[in-house]
């Protein structure tokens, strides 16, 4: 059985930021956004009472949604489980994927740990892609792809810890399935192999601490371009440039957009602001580390 006994227990699961660029459905890293959810046994079985704290649930829950895909015809006792999130909705910072991972985490809670490859199979198949659950479930930078079969194969690259990411939300929340929907079924070879060329440097880039080649690295020919009609300001903050910039990239779908720092992460803020107060756009930053491990604490 899994660790809820009597005590209530606390689950933190933390957002993610996928692509990267040019891994579209490859690429994605965990970061120091959270959505906590606090669960406790309460009379009765087969359950799950829900409290949101600080948000306003949009469309099917999906924790309680992967819980189930989980559980199946399963026996479970009833569950009372408190939600919050730092987590935006709708902004290209894997809020769905969290509530998913966060489902699959209430269910080992109860049941135990249960096969990596099977959450993340799990995962894909609610998700339609898997990278923002596979970060979401194992923390840092994951690269991913499907077998045909269904089966994920997710693994671990190296981040270095001394690069942050700065992110600039706007207000204006961007639904995955719309973003999804202005990508072409096609695209040319020589945009497929320069993405290729940019994943396989970046990874290379990234172990070698090797900062001077990101911002090409982070370059995209695939997706960016086409979401450029939906995102606000995207042309403009992918045309960023400044010495502490590293890279810049659409977070995830959007609306969200990230850059890489080593140092003034602030006055990078300051500067993707500027671009939206320009077009009149009000928006959020947030600084975030990698976030390297999930976290279940009493």
């Amino acid at each position: 059985m899994g660790k809820l006994g009597k005590r209530p227990i606390t689950i933190s699961v933390p957002a993610s930021i996928a692509n990267l660029g040019p891994g579209l459905d490859t690429l994605a890293l965990a970061v120091s956004l959270y959505l906590r959810v606090r669960v406790r046994r309460v009379e009765g079985a087969g359950q799950l009472q829900f409290r949101f704290v600080n948000l306003e649930l949009q469309g099917e829950n999906l924790i309680e949604r992967a819980f189930r895909r989980l559980a199946g015809d399963r026996e479970f006792p009833s569950l009372a489980i408190e939600v919050e999130t730092d987590i935006p909705l709708r902004s290209g910072l894997g809020s769905s994927s969290a509530a998913l991972a966060a489902g699959f985490r209430i269910f080992e809670a109860v049941f135990g740990p249960q096969p990596e490859q099977s959450l993340l199979a799990a995962g894909c198949e609610l998700e339609g892609h898997p990278e923002n659950v596979a970060a979401a479930l194992l923390g840092g930078l994951v690269v991913c792809c499907q077998a045909d079969d269904g089966s994920v194969i997710a693994l671990r690259a190296a981040w270095p810890r001394l690069l942050r990411v700065v992110v600039a939300t706007p207000e204006a929340q961007l639904e995955t399935r719309r973003s999804r929907a202005v990508l072409p079924a096609s695209v040319p070879l020589k945009g497929a192999i320069a993405n290729v060329q940019r994943v396989a440097v970046l990874l290379a880039a990234l172990r070698a601490r090797n900062y001077a080649v990101l911002a090409e690295c982070f370059r995209d020919c695939l997706h960016q371009p086409n979401r450029g009609a939906i995102v606000p300001c995207l042309e403009p903050l992918l045309a960023l440039r400044h010495p502490d910039i590293l890279g810049m990239f659409l977070s995830g779908s959007g609306p969200s957009v990230a850059a890489v720092a080593i140092r003034n992460h602030a006055h990078v803020a300051h500067l993707m602001t500027s671009i939206f107060q320009q077009a009149g756009i009000p928006c959020q930053t947030r600084i975030v580390s990698v976030h390297s491990a999930q976290k279940i604490k009493p």
